[in-house]
C-alpha cells in the first residue's frame, strides 16, 4: 500500500476509533454503574467500640429499646442522662446478659439525687469476649504456656439537672477501653440528653446524643516485629518496627423518643413509647414498646426494635417486671427481657434494681 493511500485511510480510522471509544464509554459507564452500584452503600463496621451499641437494662430492652423518653430507672444513664432526674431516691442497678457468641455483658450503675433539682450517677459496662485462653502457635499447637484475654470497658459519670418542672438536661463523661491480649485502645466521650414533659398529660419527649468523642487506635507490644529492609543483601534483619493500626471513630448515635402514659386508675396504667435512631455507622431505624402496669407491682412489656433496618437480625422483644416494696421505704425490682435475634437465636437479660 502506497504512502498516499495510507494517508487517505488514516482520517477514516481515526473517526472510527473516536466513534468506538465514545460508544464504549457510554455503554461501559452505564453497565459499570448498574453492575457495581445496584445496592446502597452500607456504613456497618465503620466505627470502633461496637459494645457501646448494646442496650442496657432488662426493662428498656423488653420495650424494644424505646426508652429515650421513658428513662425512669438507673439504665437512663445509658439511654438518656437527663432521665435520672426522675429518680427520687438512691438507686442501684445490676444487669447481667448472656450476649451473642457466648460472650458476657455486664452493667452496674448508681444514681444519687441531691434534692429535687440535681442528680448524679456513675456506671460501668463490661463486655467479656474470652478469658484466659491459651496462646497456640503452629510450632506449639497445645499452647505456649501464655494466656490471652479480650474485653471492653466503659466507665461513665453523669450529672443531670431539672431546669424547670418540665425540662431536664443531663451530661455524661466516659472513659472507653478495648483490649485484646497485649494490645489496647482507649477513648473519651460525652453523652448529652434532654427530657421534656409536655403540657399534654402523660406525653413526654426525649432526645440524646451518645458517644461524641475521640477516635480509637490499637497499640501494644505485639505490634513490634523484626524487619529486614533489604532481603537481597545482608543487613540488620533484627531491626524492630511497629505496625501502625488504623484509627476509627466511636459509634455516634442520635436518638429521639416519644412516650405516652395512659392512666387507667391510681395503680394501673398503659404506656406506649417509640424511638427514632440515627446512627453514624448504620441506617436509621425505629424502636417501639408497650408496657402495662398492674397494681403498681406487676409489669408486662413487649416491643420491636430495628424497624426499617432490613439487614438486622433482632426484632421482637418481651419481658416482665416485679416491684416489691421492702421495709423502711426500701424497694426491690426484678426485670427480665427476651429478645429474638433470628439466626443468632436470642438474648435474655436479668436486672435487679434496689431503691434506698
Amino acid at each position: 500500500m502506497s504512502v498516499i493511500k495510507r494517508i487517505q485511510i488514516l482520517p477514516i480510522l481515526l473517526m472510527l476509533v473516536g466513534f468506538s471509544l465514545n460508544l464504549f464509554a457510554q455503554v461501559s459507564e452505564e453497565d459499570y454503574y448498574e453492575g457495581n452500584y445496584v445496592e446502597e452503600v452500607k456504613k456497618r463496621a465503620t466505627s470502633a467500640a461496637p459494645f457501646l451499641e448494646i442496650g442496657v437494662g432488662a426493662k428498656a430492652q423488653a420495650l424494644g429499646g424505646a426508652f429515650t423518653a421513658v428513662a425512669n430507672d438507673v439504665s437512663a444513664l445509658y439511654w438518656n442522662p437527663a432521665g435520672i432526674t426522675q429518680i427520687q431516691s438512691v438507686s442501684i442497678s445490676a444487669v447481667y446478659t448472656e450476649w451473642l457468641a457466648n460472650t458476657r455483658h455486664e452493667y452496674f450503675g448508681v444514681v444519687v439525687p441531691f434534692g429535687n433539682a440535681l442528680s448524679w450517677g456513675i456506671n460501668v459496662t463490661i463486655l467479656d469476649y474470652v478469658d484466659e485462653q491459651p496462646v497456640r502457635t503452629i510450632a506449639l499447637p497445645e499452647g505456649t504456656g501464655e494466656y490471652w484475654s479480650a474485653s471492653d470497658l466503659a466507665l461513665s459519670t453523669t450529672i443531670a439537672a431539672r431546669i424547670t418542672d418540665r425540662f431536664s438536661f443531663g451530661m455524661s463523661a466516659k472513659y472507653i477501653r478495648m483490649q485484646i491480649w497485649n494490645e489496647s485502645a482507649s477513648a473519651a466521650a460525652l453523652d448529652f440528653g434532654v427530657l421534656y414533659k409536655s403540657q399534654l398529660k402523660g406525653l413526654t419527649l426525649g432526645t440524646s446524643i451518645s458517644n461524641f468523642g475521640t477516635t480509637m487506635q490499637l497499640d501494644g507490644r505485639d505490634l513490634v516485629r523484626a524487619y529486614d529492609a533489604d532481603k537481597q543483601n545482608y543487613s540488620n534483619d533484627q531491626l524492630n518496627v511497629m505496625y501502625k493500626m488504623e484509627s476509627y471513630p466511636l459509634p455516634l448515635l442520635f436518638r429521639f423518643g416519644i412516650a405516652y402514659k395512659i392512666s387507667i386508675n391510681a395503680r394501673n396504667y398503659l404506656a406506649i413509647s417509640t424511638d427514632l435512631n440515627h446512627p453514624a455507622n448504620n441506617v436509621e431505624s425505629v424502636n417501639v414498646g408497650v408496657e402495662y402496669c398492674l397494681m403498681n407491682m406487676f409489669y408486662l412489656r413487649t416491643g420491636y426494635e430495628s424497624l426499617y433496618d432490613n439487614d438486622s437480625e433482632n426484632g421482637l422483644t418481651y419481658g416482665f417486671g416485679l416491684e416489691t416494696p421492702l421495709k423502711n421505704s426500701f424497694g426491690l425490682t426484678f426485670n427480665y427481657s427476651f429478645a429474638d435475634w433470628g439466626l443468632l437465636k436470642n438474648v435474655q437479660r436479668f436486672s435487679i434494681d434496689l431503691k434506698i
